[in-house]
Parts: C-alpha cells; sequence; structure tokens
C-alpha cells in the first residue's frame, strides 16, 4: 500500500488488525484514524473532532501541542541540540535540573537527587525498586491492593491486576500484599498489625526494603488514600526502617491539585516516581528522586540507552514555566467543575453511581459494570475520548488536561451525563466498535444525536450552569 494514497474510511483497520498485535487495546474502543490534536481537541483524518477526557493516561497534562512547550520543542530541534545524551552532562540536562529545583522542590522544602533511568513510568518504578533494595539490604517489597505500577517484572509483581500479570504468572515474587486504604474497609488497623508482625521475631515477615504506593490509585478504580492513612503508613515505614516510595507516575504534575500528589497529606518519601507529564510535551521521560541518604548506586550500575531524553529536557523545563499562581488555581477551579459534577450525577442515580477520585482524575463508579462499558461506548460514538478503570472497569474514568477550556470542560461533562442516563434507562446492546460499519456518529458538539431530548435533564443541567458559574 502506497504511503501517498489517502485511506478510505476505516480502510485503516484491516492494515492495523493484519500488521499490529493483538495487545493494541485503546483502538478498539476509538478505531478513528487520529491526525492532529491541540489543547483538549483531537482531529481524524476525515476532519471529525474529538474531546480528550484522557489526556494519554496522564502524559498530556497540559494538553496537545501546547504552544510554549511545540516552540520550545522546535527551538532545540532547530539549534541542533543533542537528541541522544546517554548521561553525558548536558547543557538542557543542566537546565531542566536547576529549573526543576528552583521551581517545584526548593519552595516545598524538599531536598532530592535526581536520576534519569529510562523513559517510561516501569522504568522509574524498577530503579526505585532496585535501590531501595540495595540501600536497605533488603529484598521484601510491600504492596497493595488494586495496585498499578508497570508491567515490566519487578513493577509487575507489584501491580495487582490479574490480567497484567497472567503472561507472567509464576516469575513474580518478593512482594507481600497489603488491603490499601478503604479496600473491604481496611485502615490503619491493617498497617498496624502488619507492623507488629514483621517486628515480631516470630512473625514470620521478612524485613522490608520498602513500601511503594499511589497515593491515588488510577488504574485500580480512582481509589483515594486518606491523608490519616498515608501520614500513618510513613511512619510505620520508618518505624520499621523500611523507605516509602511513592508513585507519581500518574498522579503527579498537578493531576490531583498540587504538584505531588502526596502535598496534601505533609508527607515526605524517601524515593518518588515521576513519568508520563513530567516531560510537557507527551515525550518520553521518566524522574526518579530519592533522599541523597539513599543514592547508593555504583556508577553504571542502573543504566540504560535512553536514560536522558534531551528534547523531553528542553519541553520539561518549558513546562515549569506554566507553573504560575493563576495556573494552579486553573486547576482548582475544574477540579470543583469535576467534583459537582460527580456529585450531581451520583445524586441523580441514587445507588447506581459512586463519584470516586481526587483533583482532575475522578469518575463514576458503575454498579453493574457493563453500565460503566456502555457509557464508554456511547461517548466513542459522541467523538469523546474516555476509558474505564478498576477491577472490573466498574468506574468511569475523567482525566482532561489541567488547562482545558473551563466551557468545554462543563458542556462536555454535560454530553457525558447525558450518555449516562442514557445507558442506565436502556438494557439494548451497543455495538463494539472495531468493525468497518462502525461509522462514527456526525453531529457537531452542540448537539447529542444518541441521547434525545428526551433524555434531558433541564434542571440538573440548570443546577450544573450554577454550580460552574460558582465555580
Amino acid at each position: 500500500m502506497s504511503s501517498e494514497r489517502p485511506l478510505a474510511r476505516f480502510d485503516h483497520l484491516d492494515f492495523f488488525a493484519e500488521r499490529e498485535s493483538q495487545v493494541r487495546a485503546y483502538c478498539r474502543q476509538l478505531p478513528a484514524l487520529l491526525k492532529t490534536a491541540r489543547g483538549a481537541i483531537i482531529t481524524d483524518a476525515e476532519g471529525d473532532t474529538y474531546v480528550d477526557m484522557l489526556s494519554a493516561c496522564g502524559a498530556l497534562n497540559y494538553g496537545h501541542n501546547h504552544p510554549h512547550l511545540r516552540s520550545a520543542a522546535v527551538e532545540y530541534l532547530l539549534s541542533d541540540g543533542i537528541s541522544a545524551g546517554l548521561d553525558f552532562h548536558t547543557e538542557v540536562k543542566l537546565h531542566f535540573m536547576s529549573k526543576f529545583e528552583e521551581t517545584i522542590l526548593a519552595p516545598r522544602g524538599l531536598r532530592y537527587r535526581m536520576q534519569f533511568p529510562g523513559p517510561t513510568g516501569t522504568n522509574c518504578v524498577e530503579a526505585a525498586l532496585k535501590l531501595a533494595r540495595k540501600a536497605t539490604g533488603r529484598s521484601s517489597i510491600v504492596a497493595f491492593t488494586n495496585a498499578f505500577h508497570g508491567v515490566s517484572m519487578g513493577s509487575l509483581a507489584a501491580t495487582g491486576s490479574a490480567s497484567c500479570r497472567a503472561s507472567a504468572r509464576g516469575l513474580l515474587g518478593g512482594v507481600i500484599r497489603l488491603p490499601y486504604d478503604g479496600y473491604s474497609g481496611a485502615n490503619l488497623a491493617e498497617i498496624a498489625r502488619f507492623e507488629r508482625m514483621a517486628m515480631d521475631p516470630s512473625g514470620g515477615i521478612e524485613p522490608v526494603a520498602a513500601f511503594l504506593v499511589e497515593t491515588v490509585q488510577g488504574e485500580g478504580g480512582l481509589n483515594v488514600a486518606s491523608t490519616e492513612w498515608l501520614t500513618g503508613l510513613a511512619a510505620a515505614a520508618k518505624r520499621m526502617g523500611a523507605l516509602l516510595i511513592v508513585d507519581e507516575v500518574q498522579t503527579g504534575c498537578g493531576r490531583t491539585g498540587p504538584f505531588f500528589s502526596f502535598e496534601r497529606a505533609g508527607i515526605v518519601p524517601d524515593i518518588v516516581c515521576l513519568a508520563k507529564s513530567i516531560g510537557g510535551y507527551g515525550l518520553p521521560m521518566s524522574l526518579l528522586l530519592m533522599r541523597p541518604k539513599y543514592d547508593v548506586w555504583s556508577p553504571g550500575e542502573h543504566n540504560g540507552t535512553f536514560r536522558g531524553n534531551s528534547l523531553a529536557f528542553a519541553t520539561a523545563a518549558a513546562a515549569l514555566d506554566l507553573w504560575t499562581n493563576d495556573f494552579a488555581e486553573g486547576i482548582d477551579r475544574r477540579a470543583r467543575v469535576l467534583t459537582e459534577w460527580c456529585h450531581s450525577m451520583s445524586v441523580q442515580h441514587p445507588g447506581r453511581l459512586t463519584a470516586k477520585g481526587l483533583g482532575m482524575m475522578q469518575g463514576l463508579k458503575f454498579v453493574d459494570p457493563s453500565h460503566a462499558a456502555r457509557t464508554a461506548r456511547l461517548a466513542a460514538l459522541d467523538r469523546i475520548v474516555i476509558e474505564c478503570c478498576g477491577p472490573h472497569d466498574e468506574v468511569l474514568k475523567i482525566m482532561a488536561p489541567l488547562n482545558i477550556e473551563v466551557e468545554l470542560f462543563a458542556s462536555t461533562l454535560k454530553r457525558l451525563g447525558h450518555l449516562i442516563d442514557a445507558s442506565l434507562g436502556s438494557d439494548e446492546a451497543v455495538p463494539l466498535l472495531e468493525r468497518h460499519d462502525a461509522v462514527l456518529d456526525p453531529h457537531d458538539h452542540g448537539s447529542n444525536a444518541i441521547a434525545g431530548p428526551e433524555l434531558l435533564h433541564g434542571v440538573a443541567d440548570m443546577e450544573f450552569d450554577r454550580l460552574l458559574g460558582d465555580a
């Protein structure tokens, strides 16, 4: 097939089906051929537009092709900047590190050393686990129910998802699983009981190297750990001589409000894992932060060819320019809009929906997971990019760019509300979308061809408009 020939509508489906692995996932939910994007709007090859409520799973917190970040990338490329720098000293890395310390670490009173372990979140988690084990001389890692930390072997051992673990069954070890805050009613009592067992010479627990935790579990279902639980966990880890590793891969860079999600609990982790939006522009980059006393690596002990993405350093530094008071207040405003919408939907459908999450990673838990799946399929037809999460994909997760236009955000949430009404009000099957006859609905943003006028809730809309005005 010539690369010059324009693809006919859905002609690309056969191409990808024949040539790309069955492992592909997101494209099954939204099979359109995507072409360009700006802010929170994605455009496909046919000119149809979509509202992005996924942000590449948190890798695009600042939206698509932010002009300031794009300019930084273009300027760096046109200046013949070093593209692959290994761990050499480069000017662009110096610029990012200095700016990160000045803009993020110093104002928070944090003193961390920085390591660039590889381009992805799982690379960062792997490095964190290795470092914790070396620094403590211990091997056991404590992880939690519904955790997701990546799919390479070390991070996968700490991940709870059975579907992700299936292909490595029998090879994953070295991890002790504890219930996350709220799991089947779990709280600090479970942490205290485990601590007593670990400190008891006859408790049967190997000395713990580290606790690995997400303050909000994204893939696990938008489960939010309370500040009391997080502070109690940090204190227990310290008493046990174990390190506290906070996985900020999805929650970091403002996704829950502050730059770091752990800030709300007033704790200072020993090791922090950052990836996804740390690069700003969606370019692969991860950053491991560690207390200086735990920087016990030997030179080259943990390395990789792409442990320094120079272009990402350029856009990452530019992204720090966005962190003004106005930007932080804008995140809070949008988070309030999302919180109020989630609450209003749960009130509108009592016993069927529950609001979950924090900041700009919130959503709705459906009692019946099939209704969550149906809503996600309707959203794809309505040209809204979104996904479900949780152990049964029962939670509709909303992760729009942090700087999405408030009016667009509110109107898209209204559209989602109508789709939820339609999903909960009908048991009719919705066709899967990875089919040649799955034509996307051609309506514009101002209408809703999936949920007709008879499904709209005028009173609820008026209330939401009031809440938006108060935000």
